[in-house]
């Protein structure tokens, strides 16, 4: 209905347009919501677009093309304001049409075909399988669930994708880190390297290990440490200590894959199918869910990372040096060269990254959407650049960069570490303010902007609390239902002109709005403004319901009133479906 109102008041416009100025019937017509009820449901700059042009005062133009608009059914009035501006008041009825499209809707109000089914993968969270999430990613998945929801709703064929780094040093690292902890479990006493991973997790998982296989992966100490170039002292956080502790922890690595042999191999997907089986349990814990797992490994075992890099050396844009090869990135907008493989053979995590980018655009997606760390800023143009190289639409991908997350607690920024030094983790952050509260949380700011995570503020009951706000708000449209208990089924055939004051008329044009809020959100690939919209019908409900009785003796007035309360409520349901939360019945 709104895209109706809205179009067929651009239909007159243009039809008055034809009239005062038809050399100008190509101008855009744009019509927006006013920000204050005072000056209409829509506006258009119309006249202050064609002052120039006509060589007349905007006022003037705007007074020549109210004259001439045909007449309509739909609007009260036209009136001019401010510099030239024509506002345009519908009739109530009009506005309260809505109510009736809602409940016909149900569940698809507000959905949208702008996507024209077209196919998107959107690729988030994507952490490195070595440990738990912490709270960082949890903002990372609470925006790309919203999104990939948001842009379904919008009329999007989505792909839920996670990139799983499975391949590479740091999974090394981490079962190498296992294994030393089993070791120790064993009396084989190695040093652990302070650059190995810290976590109680890993030695659980090697507890795991020890269960299952006693002691069959035990070697000795000695052999563990045997040509190792040994650790510098604790303190020293020099250069040369910082190279000397990542090649002894490189030398262990080594020295695991030679003593352990076909044996290595366990010890590493040990770590890897733990690690990543607890993330998958903590994200649906968390009710964010993907269609797809996609392996970095795979790329090496199909044989495409080494393909991409011979298609890239082909068309010129590989060149050699010191035994290693380098993307010429800088003739892309790059601030360097990038090395895709190293003078020992081996592939870089960027060589990788563009095989995947390439495997992406051959499974024919119309639009791949990734969602990165904002400190990742710095590898757009080179992942961009390596597209051009490849011969394909950089314009298809489109990168959304999101922010940390700083805990408050009490007015104070929170520590965002345990006492063992790890990040607070994102199942300890759900389990105290629980999963409604952080999925809205984490969905209140644009996903670039900082992020101030108010914890009292998101556990709190009170109006402060958007989240509760807009679940109260709900929650009293089932009171009143509930109380009512009349057939929902017939609230389509209430008498909605009864509907009259100034707060019904708001929240029908409120509902009104919704669409237009799920198109521009999907647009802009911002969720957020889903859950301000949702903030200002609750706050719209709620002035209603203290300021007027619901179920009013007039039976004809109350089918009206709660059959714009169900709207509302139809409206919360579907919005706050988007960004993941309940809606529940009771508060």
């Amino acid at each position: 209905m709104t895209q109706d109102i809205r179009s067929h008041i651009a239909e007159l416009l243009r039809a008055a347009l034809k009239s005062v100025a038809p050399d100008a019937l190509d101008t855009t017509i744009v019509l927006d919501r006013p920000k204050q009820a005072a000056h209409g449901d829509f506006a258009s700059n119309l006249a202050l677009q064609l002052a120039k042009p006509l060589r007349r005062a905007p006022r003037d133009v705007a007074q020549l093309l109210v004259s001439e608009l045909p007449a309509s059914p739909w609007l009260e009035k036209a009136e001019i304001a401010g510099a030239g501006f024509i506002n345009f008041t519908l009739k109530p009825a009009t506005k309260l049409k809505v109510v009736g499209d809602v409940l016909a809707a149900g569940v698809n109000f507000g959905r949208s075909q702008t996507g024209a089914k077209q196919k998107v993968q959107i690729e988030f969270v994507s952490a490195n399988p070595t440990g738990p999430l912490h709270v960082g990613h949890g903002r990372g998945a609470a925006y790309g669930a919203s999104l990939s929801s948001l842009l379904a709703f919008a009329g999007w064929d989505v792909t839920r994708e996670y990139y799983v780094n499975d391949a590479g040093r740091q999974m090394d690292i981490l079962g190498v880190s296992t294994w030393l902890r089993y070791l120790e479990l064993h009396g084989e006493i190695v040093a652990f390297p302070p650059n190995g991973y810290q976590g109680d997790y890993v030695r659980d998982m090697a507890g795991q290990m020890q269960a299952a296989h006693a002691a069959k992966y035990v070697r000795k100490a000695a052999e563990v440490l045997a040509g190792t170039p040994g650790l510098p002292d604790a303190g020293r956080a020099d250069d040369e200590a910082k190279t000397q502790r990542e090649l002894h922890l490189d030398a262990l690595i080594a020295n695991a894959k030679a003593l352990l042999g076909e044996d290595w191999p366990y010890v590493h997907n040990h770590a890897l199918t733990e690690q990543l089986a607890d993330g998958r349990d903590d994200l649906e814990e968390f009710g964010v869910h993907f269609e797809v797992w996609f392996s970095e490994k795979a790329l090496f075992d199909t044989g495409l990372v080494a393909r991409c890099i011979e298609k890239l050396e082909a068309a010129g844009h590989i060149y050699e040096q010191d035994g290693a090869k380098w993307f010429r990135s800088t003739a892309f907008g790059d601030e360097k060269d990038r090395v895709v493989q190293r003078d020992n053979g081996l592939y870089t995590y960027f060589a990788s990254d563009i095989a995947y980018h390439l495997n992406k655009f051959e499974r024919g997606f119309d639009k791949v959407i990734n969602i990165w760390g904002a400190d990742h800023h710095g590898y757009i143009p080179r992942v961009t650049g390596a597209l051009k190289a490849l011969g394909l639409d950089a314009q298809k991908l489109q990168v959304a960069l999101v922010q940390f997350a700083v805990l408050y607690r009490n007015g104070q920024k929170a520590s965002m570490s345990t006492r063992s030094g790890e990040f607070v983790t994102l199942r300890e952050l759900r389990g105290e303010v629980g999963n409604d509260a952080c999925r809205f949380f984490y969905a209140l700011r644009k996903s670039d902007q900082h992020l101030d995570f108010d914890l009292d503020l998101a556990k709190s009951q009170t109006n402060e609390n958007p989240v509760y706000y807009i679940q109260y708000a709900h929650a009293r449209v089932c009171s009143v239902i509930n109380q009512w208990a009349g057939d929902l089924a017939a609230l389509g055939e209430a008498d909605l002109s009864l509907l009259s004051n100034p707060r019904e008329l708001a929240i029908a044009n409120q509902l009104a709005q919704f669409r237009e809020v799920i198109e521009t959100a999907a647009r802009d690939l911002a969720p957020h403004m889903i859950a301000f919209y949702l903030k200002d019908l609750a706050g719209e409900f709620h002035g209603w319901y203290n300021a007027e009785r619901m179920l009013v003796d007039d039976v004809a007035l109350r089918d009206a009133r709660v059959a714009l309360a169900a709207a509302v409520r139809q409206t919360i349901r579907n919005g706050m479906a988007i960004l993941g939360v309940s809606c529940p019945e009771s508060m």
